[in-house]
């Protein structure tokens, strides 16, 4: 059970909602069982639900004693007779799903509570249950949707529109940007600032005015201490529901796809562009102006100076596709050893 210090906890919810809510079958359950929080397989009690997905857990499964497990259909036969079951194809999502029933984003508790603390000019348009904590400052013509939060100390700049049940955590700041619903910030990020454009010459480097936006669609999550850069003239462009993890830096004009996972410190420079579902691990580097395709996979530190196809795997420094990268790999280490031999 988490720590009522730190979490806020909503519910009871019966199995029906559970199942409703995830996309899942019951079996051998009552429906209108309640359930009052989630919890590991091994830790699970009667009123708490769980989930079984990796084989290696196969002996907690066995053993818990969860009021019920969300469970895919190939694993049934390895419940405990009798268990309620939440059958799904999907069984770790639709925990997390469930978790989120629990434990939503924005809390119950917080919503409509804006702190005397806190600086909204008057003519921000506030929806209702918008949550506002102290020291946050909300500028003129700021627009935030219904159900949505800005932590203490957060910025919002002039302008700028959230939409509805977004989470913006403490100390972000925000101009220049359009964002989407259900979108979530963590402490620290820096969105909508200057690109870093300059018209370089032997007589100093003169500053291009940064007149594009920051665009965040639909169910983006946004990591701490992350900067997006606004555009110089097109926007840059986060795609509905992709994830970036803390750290990253996005500059201006890129424009990244759908359903994309950037994790931490990756680099994108100006004017890049992502397909969806595009996956970069840590410490990526991409070089401007190039494109990525849907579906390519980047190991961590891989180093992009080139356009690449979608659909494969790449890795190292410049990107190539990974069984050649694992290959060159295979041949250094050999000839490591021959050398070491020879020395012998």
């Amino acid at each position: 059970m988490a720590d009522a210090r730190f979490f806020t906890r909503s519910g009871p919810f019966t199995l029906e909602q559970i199942a409703g809510e995830i996309g899942a079958t019951l079996q051998a359950g009552d429906p209108g069982k309640t359930v009052v929080d989630v919890a590991p397989l091994e830790a699970a009690t009667a009123d708490e639900v769980s989930f079984f997905e990796n084989p290696r857990y196969k002996d907690a499964l066995a053993a818990t004693k969860a009021g019920a497990v969300i469970i895919a259909p190939s694993a049934v036969d390895l419940a405990p007779e009798g268990m309620p079951l939440l059958v799904t194809n999907a069984p770790y999502p639709g925990y997390a799903s469930a978790a989120l029933m629990f434990y939503p984003h924005v809390s119950a508790d917080a919503a409509g509570a804006i702190s005397p603390a806190a600086h909204v000019d008057p003519t921000a348009k506030i929806a209702a249950g918008v949550a506002i904590g102290a020291g946050a400052v909300i500028d003129a013509n700021v627009e935030i949707g219904e159900g949505s939060s800005v932590g203490a100390n957060s910025v919002i700049g002039r302008g700028v529109m959230i939409g509805r049940n977004c989470a913006i955590a403490a100390n972000v700041t925000l101009s220049h940007t359009l964002m989407g619903d259900r979108v979530i910030i963590h402490p620290g990020a820096r969105i909508g600032q200057d690109g870093f454009g300059f018209a370089m010459g032997p007589n100093g480097h003169q500053k291009i005015p940064q007149l594009g936006r920051v665009v965040i669609q639909d169910d983006v999550d946004i990591g701490s201490n992350t900067t997006i850069d606004r555009g110089a003239g097109p926007d840059t462009v986060i795609g509905e529901g992709s994830k970036i993890d803390n750290q990253v830096q996005l500059a201006h004009n890129v424009n990244v796809g759908r359903g994309c996972v950037i994790v931490s410190q990756v680099g994108i420079s100006g004017s890049a562009k992502l397909g969806n579902f595009v996956v970069a691990g840590g410490q990526v580097g991409i070089a401007g102006h190039l494109e990525i395709g849907d579906g390519a996979m980047l190991a961590a530190r891989t180093g992009v100076p080139s356009d690449l196809e979608g659909g494969q795997q790449y890795g190292g420094t410049p990107a190539r596709p990974m069984s050649q990268w694992r290959r060159e790999l295979a041949a250094v280490a050999i000839l490591a050893k021959r050398k070491k031999k020879k020395k012998a």
